[in-house]
C-alpha cells in the first residue's frame, strides 16, 4: 500500500474501490432461493450416506435430479497416476451403461474437447451443445447422447495439485434444461459428487436387509411394501426380490406400482429418494 493510500484509509476518506473487470463481473453467480438452498443442504447431507453404487444411483437420480435435471450422468475417475479413467454411468432412461462407458473410453473427439474447454475455463463448470458441435457429431458418444435426446451437456470435475483431472462428470440433459443456475449448483456439488463416487469404489459390500421405518412416514406403506422398498434400495430386481420373498416377479411388480402411487413418484430411484427423506428408509447400510 502506498503511503498516501494509507493516510487516506486511516482518515476515512479513501477513494471508492475500482470497478470489477467486465470479464469478472460477467461471472456473478445466480442467486439460490431458500427452497433450492434447503434442497441443496438435504442433498449434500444424503451424499454422506452413499456407500454403494446403488446408493449413488438413488441419490443422483433422485435428490440430485431436483437440482440438476439430467437424462444421463457419466462419472469418470482417473486411476491413480494413469491417464486412463474408470467410467460408469447412471440414468433413469433407457440407456445401456456398458455402451456409454465404452463410448467414453474410446472417444477421441468429444471427451478431449470437453476436458480442454474445462481446463481453458480454469476448471469451472462448462456448457456444451452436442447437437451443434462437430466434435459431438463425429463422436460415437456424442451421437448416442443426441439419439437419447440429451444433447445439452453440463460438465465439471475435480483436479489434483498439478491440474490433472481427478474426476470428471457429464450431465447430459434435454435441450433447454440447463442454465447458469445449474452451472453454479454443479460447482457447489462437485466435491460431494467426487467424494460419494470414490466412496463406492472401496466400501465393502453391504448385507441387504429390509426397510426400517423410523417415523410416521412408514404409515404410507404396508409392511410388505416397506420390505420390498428395502430390497429395491439394495439394488435387487423384481425377479431377485421375488426369489428372496418367495413370491412371483409379477406380484413384486404390482407392489412396486403401489409404492410409486403411494409415494407419488415416477420411478424406483425417486421412490427410494423420497423414502429416505420421509425416513421410511434411514439410509444407513447394514454391514
Amino acid at each position: 500500500m502506498q503511503l498516501n493510500e494509507f493516510h487516506a484509509s486511516a482518515s476515512g476518506h479513501s477513494e471508492p474501490p475500482p470497478e470489477l473487470p467486465e470479464s469478472f463481473a460477467d461471472t456473478a453467480e445466480p442467486f439460490i432461493d431458500p427452497l433450492e438452498l434447503e434442497a441443496l443442504a438435504l442433498s449434500l447431507e444424503h451424499s454422506l450416506k452413499v456407500h454403494t453404487a446403488h446408493h449413488f444411483f438413488c441419490w443422483t437420480q433422485g435428490m440430485l435430479q431436483n437440482l440438476i435435471p439430467h437424462e444421463l450422468l457419466i462419472c469418470a475417475i482417473r486411476k491413480s497416476e494413469s491417464p486412463a479413467f474408470q467410467v460408469d454411468s447412471f440414468s433413469s432412461a433407457a440407456s445401456d451403461p456398458t455402451l456409454i462407458n465404452n463410448l467414453f473410453n474410446q472417444d477421441t473427439t468429444l471427451v478431449p474437447q470437453l476436458l480442454k474447454q474445462w481446463e481453458d475455463e480454469h476448471f469451472q463448470p462448462i456448457f456444451f451443445d452436442a447437437a451443434k458441435e462437430n466434435a459431438a457429431v463425429n463422436s460415437g458418444l456424442g451421437r448416442e447422447l443426441i439419439r437419447l435426446g440429451a444433447s445439452d451437456i453440463l460438465a465439471h470435475g475435480t483436479h489434483d495439485t498439478a491440474g490433472r483431472p481427478a474426476s470428471f462428470f457429464i450431465f447430459a440433459s434435454q435441450p433447454g434444461s440447463i442454465a447458469g443456475r445449474q452451472r453454479h449448483l454443479a460447482a457447489l456439488l462437485a466435491p460431494s459428487l467426487h467424494a460419494a463416487w470414490v466412496h463406492t469404489q472401496f466400501s465393502r459390500a453391504i448385507q441387504p436387509g429390509p426397510a426400517r421405518s423410523q417415523s410416521g412416514g412408514g404409515e404410507l406403506l404396508t409392511t410388505r411394501e416397506q420390505e420390498i422398498l428395502g430390497w429395491i434400495y439394495q439394488g435387487k430386481s423384481n425377479i431377485e426380490i421375488g426369489m428372496i420373498l418367495g413370491i412371483s416377479p409379477l406380484t413384486v411388480k404390482n407392489h412396486v406400482q403401489k409404492i410409486l402411487r403411494r409415494l407419488n413418484v415416477l420411478n424406483r430411484a425417486q421412490a427410494v429418494g423420497k423414502a429416505l427423506s420421509l425416513r421410511i428408509l434411514d439410509g444407513t447400510p447394514q454391514r
